[in-house]
């Protein structure tokens, strides 16, 4: 994880070009769309939240807001982002071992980060230990592949400069994804995009 996180550092200064320009559609959407999962008396835990994309978003809609990231130079872009915002408190921390307590959180959100994951089983583990019974857990991810299970051409170059997608996804082997971890009612947003994204919603029962 330390050498992804040297690479994140690294991209930190030109990631929001990604987001607003290569990958604006979707992202206008995704925004669009998470703001309606939120409850304005949630404490909630966001896992790689990169620059802010979706911290302002969620920030705007919860009481209590706890913005993680394990790259340093993404977490002080993000905060220089969400000033105006009270309710945020910013810190670096490993979605493979969240060091928070059990159930802390009423919703917790990791947004396009499973895909990056070696072992994203171990993740959802996690989101799922630190998010209370009767929470949601909410888990957008970008959709790598296409139609005739073709690779995204951008996703192709981003591997190339260390950017990986260790899990190849379509909207199809997304849901299954989560059938196989043990979550066979999670519902499914779909948007729609130069790279597309899914958003999963797990509601924890116990």
């Amino acid at each position: 994880m330390v050498n992804k996180a040297l690479f994140w550092d690294r991209v930190a200064s030109i990631y929001d070009v990604f987001v607003h320009l290569i990958n604006a559609r979707t992202h206008k959407e995704l925004r669009t769309q998470i703001r309606y999962l939120f409850d304005y008396s949630d404490t909630i835990l966001e896992c790689a939240c990169g620059t802010g994309m979706l911290t302002e978003v969620i920030a705007s809609e919860c009481r209590q807001l706890i913005a993680t990231d394990f790259s340093k130079n993404m977490l002080k872009r993000a905060e220089k982002k969400c000033r105006g915002y009270s309710n945020i408190r910013f810190m670096i921390s490993d979605i493979l071992r969240l060091d928070f307590p059990d159930a802390a959180f009423d919703k917790v959100v990791a947004a396009n980060v499973i895909h990056l994951l070696d072992d994203p089983r171990k993740a959802l583990g996690e989101l799922n230990r630190v998010c209370r019974p009767g929470g949601r857990i909410i888990v957008p991810t970008y959709i790598n592949k296409r139609s005739g299970n073709r690779e995204n051409e951008f996703a192709q170059i981003a591997g190339r400069i260390g950017a990986g997608f260790k899990q190849k996804f379509s909207f199809s082997s997304y849901r299954q994804f989560f059938m196989d971890a043990g979550y066979p009612d999670a519902k499914y947003i779909k948007i729609d995009g130069f790279i597309p994204c899914a958003i999963a919603v797990i509601e924890k029962v116990f």
